[in-house]
């Protein structure tokens, strides 16, 4: 059994970042730890070899979200090729873990994939990540993450945003009975971060820390931009960062 690195210390902020300018800006505010991803407006995909490369010199943690594509979960044999390359990838770059999830269909999660996934990532430490939320039976779900020697699952309890899923998330903390750590994510802010906080057996907790950023029309206007661009909020972190210690 493999406990969550956070256990024995006092909660963890864990920021996902899809540029090196967020990843400073986490770093700078106070982050524990990184989710290190590409296109966070759609969900979040795979960094880019560099992009990990450039993370591994950060001070704290980091971890590869390894997710090939937007859509569902269900994977394809290429996919998985390439998530294991990309899991590869993180390993050379020196890394500390990955974030990995796969379904079988639209609601159980895929017991051969994620263990050739595992397997891949054999020294690297684990995040189930949230396809987890799609799954229909959530306790089936948990067992098996612990049964493959998953560290945390990244949460928001089935629902859209993490604040309507307190309920299952405080029974998933209750079932997990500190086998794995379950992870809220999903719309956690300085606002809300101390409902999270309170859920007993809850240590740790996963944000972007975004804000809304002023992008240039005629990039949207081509194509390569949305027309809501957000970045990693230095400020932002740090006030989550802040009321995380109040809960040492």
């Amino acid at each position: 059994m493999k406990l969550s690195e956070n256990q024995t210390r006092s909660p963890l902020l864990e920021i996902c970042v899809d540029d090196a300018s967020g990843l400073a800006a986490a770093v700078k505010g106070g982050a524990d730890r990184i989710e290190l991803c590409s296109a966070l407006g759609s969900g979040g995909l795979t960094p880019s070899h560099g992009f990990m490369a450039l993370a591994a010199r950060a001070p704290i943690p980091v971890y590869a979200l390894i997710r090939p594509r937007i859509g569902d979960f269900v994977y394809s044999e290429d996919d998985i090729a390439v998530m294991i390359a990309d899991i590869e990838a993180a390993r050379v770059a020196g890394l500390a873990g990955v974030v990995i999830g796969a379904t079988q269909s639209p609601d159980i999660l895929d017991r051969p994939v994620l263990e050739r996934l595992v397997a891949a990532a054999s020294d690297l430490d684990l995040t189930l990540h949230r396809a987890f939320d799609v799954v229909g039976d959530f306790e089936a779900a948990l067992d098996l993450a612990i049964e493959l020697g998953f560290s945390r699952i990244l949460t928001s309890g089935g629902a859209r945003h993490a604040e309507d899923g307190i309920e299952r998330l405080t029974h998933l903390s209750m079932l997990a009975d500190g086998r794995i750590s379950i992870m809220p994510g999903g719309g956690v802010r300085p606002q809300n971060v101390e409902r999270f906080l309170s859920i007993p057996g809850v240590r740790e907790v996963h944000a972007s820390s975004s804000q809304p950023r002023a992008t240039d029309p005629r990039l949207v206007e081509f194509g390569f931009a949305g027309d809501e661009m957000r970045h990693t909020d230095e400020a932002t972190v740090r006030a989550l960062k802040t009321t995380l210690q109040q809960f040492s």
